[in-house]
């Protein structure tokens, strides 16, 4: 035990600072959320941390994103990697993994392979859904969490008796309620990001955890907290009797997403292949403006168009939020 972690070690005790040591906790989203939580954990002294993002640091970020800096905005860095190189000057102590991927049905499982709790760090509800599909599956921890305007949720998907978010679905926020409509401010991060580090505290060190839905608005001060244990569905397609686990099967997934307050769209090819960046960015040099490479992407403008082309194939299409325009665009490209 480093006496780094003492003041804490004196309120939890040494056996739940030693199993915060032991565990291993998946980060899926570097957001604002998911920025926020692995500071914290770090800070506790985790003992490994993943962090899976597909997004890069733009400076719209940086009002609410912690960890991040113009100078990762500059470069684009990708977030996990951004993320991963200022965890390790905070800390030595946790190992950090970094993950430039898309979170979906058919990458979630190799992602959470291992892991002792699963923490919310994503900005949309199907991505969610796939994680709490296949947390229930794996019988691992998940911590949710959400939040927009100056208006934030936390839950814990614990156990065998609690209802899943397919359980709870009814009962959050209507997903139209975006940060493009909405906006968010960084002290309900602090405040959401808390509550989940606080409860993976208590989970990762023993404690139980009750299926408690708390939520919160940090700008009018109000506060409120709901045991939903009643609400499981012993039919639920995640936790019930006969789950077949819907999230995780192709038919639940689109390939292509407008993204939250950005004017752009996110494309995910039908199988992701390695591209060669340097090549392309060769090809396209006569064609296209402002051209950023690096080892993790190429960023440049096409005609009216802010094109970000990732390593794996993916692409977000910057200057429209119609996906038919993106695909078109990602066509001529890609081919």
């Amino acid at each position: 035990m480093t006496s780094r972690f003492l003041k804490q070690e004196l309120f939890i005790g040494k056996d739940g600072q030693r199993n915060i040591e032991n565990s291993h906790a998946v980060i899926l989203g570097a957001g604002a959320l998911g920025s926020a939580v692995s500071e914290m954990l770090v800070r506790a002294g985790i003992g490994k941390l993943t962090i899976i993002d597909r997004d890069y640091v733009e400076q719209s970020n940086l009002q609410r994103q912690q960890l991040y800096t113009e100078e990762d905005a500059a470069k684009k860095l990708p977030k996990a990697i951004a993320a991963e190189k200022r965890l390790k000057e905070i800390s030595s102590h946790t190992l950090i993994e970094s993950i430039v991927e898309d979170i979906n049905y058919h990458t979630v499982e190799k992602f959470i392979r291992g892991a002792s709790i699963l923490m919310d760090g994503t900005d949309n509800f199907e991505t969610r859904m796939v994680i709490n599909d296949a947390a229930i599956k794996h019988h691992i921890p998940f911590l949710f969490g959400a939040c927009v305007g100056s208006y934030g949720l936390s839950y814990s998907v614990v156990g065998e008796h609690a209802p899943c978010l397919h359980c709870l679905i009814e009962q959050l926020p209507s997903q139209q309620i975006t940060c493009d409509t909405a906006g968010v401010i960084s002290p309900i991060v602090q405040w959401v990001a808390a509550m989940q580090v606080s409860q993976a505290m208590q989970i990762l060190s023993g404690k139980t955890i009750l299926p408690v839905l708390r939520s919160f608005d940090i700008w009018k001060m109000e506060y409120a907290e709901v045991n939903v244990a009643a609400l499981r569905n012993n039919s639920c397609p995640a936790c019930g009797g006969n789950a077949d686990f819907p999230y995780l099967s192709s038919q639940k997934q689109t390939k292509a997403a407008v993204l939250c307050g950005r004017d752009a769209v996110h494309i995910r090819p039908p199988i992701l292949k390695e591209l060669d960046l340097y090549g392309l960015s060769q090809r396209w040099k006569s064609l296209v403006e402002n051209l950023i490479a690096n080892p993790y992407l190429v960023s440049f403008h096409y005609d009216d168009y802010r094109v970000i082309l990732f390593k794996d194939g993916r692409a977000i299409i910057h200057g429209t939020s119609e996906v038919s325009m993106a695909k078109s665009i990602y066509t001529k490209l890609i081919g």
